[in-house]
C-alpha cells in the first residue's frame, strides 16, 4: 500500500486481532474511504459437500464463511486507531451444530462432547478495537480490546490463513493450534520494532458455548504471549505459549499450549504462493497428557486460475472415544484443486475439490476401517 501511513499500515496488515500473514501474501479485499476513515472489506463463503467412509465417517452439504471490515482513522502524525468487526452465517449454514471430520474433536454440541466433527464458528467472530503508536520510524506500541477477538496464542488461525485460503473445512489439529481466534474478553499489548514484535494477552480461556448468536463473557483468567520475527516480507515466523483456564466445557482441568509456525509467501502467476509449517503442544493438567501437532500445508498457483493445495498433519489425540485414554497419532494427507472462474468482475467464484486419506493405528482400525477416507466438493465465493 504505498503512500499510506506507517501506524495505518500496520493496522491493517494484520489477519485475525493481532496475528500476521506475511505481508506478500496480498489477500483479497475491497478498500475505500469514508471521509477521514480508511476502509477495508473482505469476505469468503464455501457451499461444499463432504463425503467420509466408515462407521464414524459422514456425508453433508454445509457452508463455511466469513465476513471482516475494518475501519482506520489516522490520530495526529504519529497515532492510529482501527474497529473491527468479523461475522459468520455458520450458525445457520452448518446445521446439527457440526460437520463431519474424521479424527476432529473438540467443543460441545447438544451437552456431548464432537467426536468426528467440526463446530461452526460463533456469529460474531470478533468484535475489536486496535490503537497504535508510532515511537520513531521503527518503534510502535500496540493495543487491543476485544469483547470477542484472537489473543496472542498460535499461528494465523486457519479461516484466516494464506495458505489455507482454498480448503474449506478445518485442520483435526486446530484445537491444539490456533483454536483461542475466537475468545471472549481479551486484552493485549505488543511493542514492535524493525523485525520483530512482542505481544501479551489476557482473555477469558474457555471455548465458546454452543449457542453462536450470542456475544459471551467471562473473567480475565488465561494468559499468553508471543514473538514474531519477520525477515523479509516473504517471511512471518512465531512462537507462542500460554495457559488457558478450563478450556473444554465437558474436560476437567487447565491446558497449556506451545506452538511454533514459520510461513512464506510469494507472488506468482498473478496470484500467491503461500506456505505454512506449524507445531503445537497442549498439556493437560487433568489427564497429565502432552499432546503434540505438525501441520505443513500450501496453496500453490500454477497459473493464475488454477490452484493446487495440499495439507499434511501428524496430529496425537486422546478424546476420539468416550472416556479420555492413551493418546493416537493419526496422520492425515489432504491434496485438492481450485479452478477460478471469471464470472463476476468485483467477485472470485472457484470450483474444487480434495481428497484426504489417514494413516491410524491398528488399535483404533476396527472403529475406522483400516484406510479411512474423505472428499469435500466445493464452490468458492470471494470479495475481491
Amino acid at each position: 500500500m504505498p503512500g499510506m501511513d506507517p501506524s495505518v499500515m500496520s493496522l491493517m496488515g494484520q489477519a485475525s486481532g493481532t496475528s500476521s500473514n506475511p505481508a506478500a501474501s496480498s489477500p483479497s479485499m475491497s478498500m475505500g474511504h469514508l471521509g477521514a476513515w480508511t476502509t477495508m472489506l473482505m469476505g469468503t463463503a464455501f457451499v461444499s459437500d463432504i463425503q467420509q467412509s466408515g462407521s464414524r465417517g459422514g456425508d453433508k452439504l454445509y457452508s463455511t464463511n466469513w465476513f471482516m471490515a475494518s475501519a482506520t482513522h489516522k490520530i495526529g502524525s504519529r497515532d492510529a486507531f482501527q474497529a473491527v468487526l468479523m461475522l459468520s452465517l455458520e450458525p445457520a449454514t452448518i446445521t446439527d451444530r457440526r460437520y463431519p471430520l474424521l479424527f476432529q474433536t473438540g467443543e460441545t454440541a447438544y451437552g456431548k462432547e464432537l467426536v468426528d466433527a467440526q463446530h461452526p464458528h460463533n456469529f460474531v467472530m470478533a468484535a475489536g478495537l486496535q490503537y497504535m503508536h508510532q515511537f520513531s520510524g521503527a518503534t510502535f506500541l500496540e493495543l487491543y480490546a476485544a469483547p470477542v477477538g484472537d489473543p496472542a496464542l498460535g499461528p494465523v488461525a486457519f479461516p484466516h490463513r494464506a495458505s489455507a485460503a482454498e480448503i474449506p473445512q478445518a485442520p483435526i489439529s486446530h484445537h491444539l493450534q490456533d483454536s483461542t481466534h475466537i475468545s471472549d474478553d481479551v486484552l493485549t499489548a505488543g511493542i514492535a520494532h524493525r523485525q520483530f514484535r512482542l505481544e501479551g494477552s489476557a482473555f477469558h480461556g474457555a471455548e465458546p458455548g454452543e449457542n453462536r448468536w450470542i456475544i459471551q463473557a467471562g473473567s480475565i483468567d488465561s494468559y499468553s504471549a508471543r514473538l514474531w520475527f519477520f525477515p523479509s516480507s516473504n517471511w512471518a515466523a512465531q512462537v507462542s505459549a500460554g495457559r488457558l483456564a478450563h478450556p473444554e466445557a465437558l474436560e476437567p482441568g487447565d491446558q497449556t499450549r506451545v506452538t511454533a509456525s514459520l510461513a512464506y509467501s510469494r507472488p506468482m502467476h498473478g496470484a500467491t504462493w503461500s506456505s505454512t509449517a506449524i507445531w503445537g503442544r497442549t498439556h493437560s493438567t487433568a489427564t497429565r497428557h502432552n499432546l503434540n501437532s505438525y501441520l505443513l500445508e500450501s496453496v500453490l498457483p500454477l497459473t493464475h486460475d488454477n490452484l493446487l493445495t495440499g495439507r499434511f498433519e501428524l496430529v496425537d489425540k486422546d478424546d476420539l472415544f468416550a472416556t479420555a485414554g492413551p493418546s493416537y497419532r493419526i496422520a492425515a494427507y489432504t491434496g485438492g484443486y481450485t479452478r477460478d472462474l471469471a464470472l463476476f468482475r468485483a467477485i472470485e467464484t472457484g470450483i474444487g475439490a480434495n481428497f484426504s486419506v489417514y494413516a491410524i493405528p491398528s488399535a483404533i482400525q476396527p472403529y475406522y476401517g483400516r484406510r479411512p477416507v474423505g472428499a469435500d466438493l466445493f464452490l468458492r465465493v470471494r470479495l475481491k
